[in-house]
Formats: structure tokens, sequence, C-alpha cells
């Protein structure tokens, strides 16, 4: 029985997990949007949430949980700069996943996950689309 257990483990055992969350975690900060499969934004969603909230209240300590979670100082100074101030007046719900259609080869559902109030121009457009998942998504919308 599976009781008090939650979150998907992807076919990957625990170290596989967290270092492919740490990847995703960064790729998203850095662009600020990233094409997934939906149950892999599903779940990146809290994680990245729970980073920019940590990286809103600004403190020593804070910097340093930030690093130890993404070795990485740049994104830690983006997180406490930028993104702290975007999101100074926001108490959560600093993302939005999109659902973008499907892989060709395994017909996984895709999913566009980003952070809200970002630039428009860096938008994901179908002209921008892999043709395989535009032709997916027009015929979608045909039916």
């Amino acid at each position: 029985m599976r009781h008090r257990i939650s979150g998907r483990k992807f076919n990957r055992r625990t170290s596989q997990r967290v270092a492919l969350f740490n990847s995703l975690v960064k790729s998203l900060l850095k662009y600020e949007q990233i094409i997934t499969t939906l149950p892999k934004a599903k779940d990146l969603r809290p994680i990245v949430e729970k980073i920019i909230t940590l990286g809103k209240t600004s403190s020593l300590a804070n910097r340093r949980n930030l690093f130890s979670k993404l070795r990485d100082n740049n994104l830690v100074a983006k997180i406490s700069g930028p993104l702290a101030d975007r999101y100074s007046n926001r108490n959560g719900g600093y993302t939005r996943i999109v659902k973008y259609g499907f892989r060709r080869g395994d017909m996984a559902p895709l999913a566009v996950i980003e952070l809200l109030d970002r630039d428009e121009s860096l938008k994901v457009s179908m002209k921008a689309m892999p043709e395989s998942i535009a032709q997916t998504e027009s015929t979608a919308k045909a039916n």
C-alpha cells in the first residue's frame, strides 16, 4: 500500500531523479521558459516556486541556501535580484504550465513551463515550434 507516499519516480533512481530536477530548475531559471513533458513540468513547479520564495527574502543565509541547491552564483544573483523584484508583490504562483502537444517519437504529452511576467518577445510562437508539434497543434484546434 502506498500510504502517504507522494511524487512520481520517472523510472529513475533517487540520485538520477534529483539530478534531473536540478538541471530542469537551473534551465527554467536561466531561460525563464523550457519545454518538457507534462508530468515533469507538474513536479517541477513546486520546486521552482520554493526557490523563488526563498530568494525573495534577501539574507546571507538564504543566498547560501540557494547556492547549496543551485551551485551557480549567477543564478543566485538573478533570483535574489531581478526575480525577487519582479515577484515582490506576488504570494506564490510564479510559474505557468501550458500544454504544448505531443512528442513525435513516443507521443508523450509536452508542456511549456515558464515564469510569469517575463519579456513578451521571448515567448514561444507557432513559428518556433518543431514542425511535428505544430502539425498536431493545428489538427487539434481543427477538431
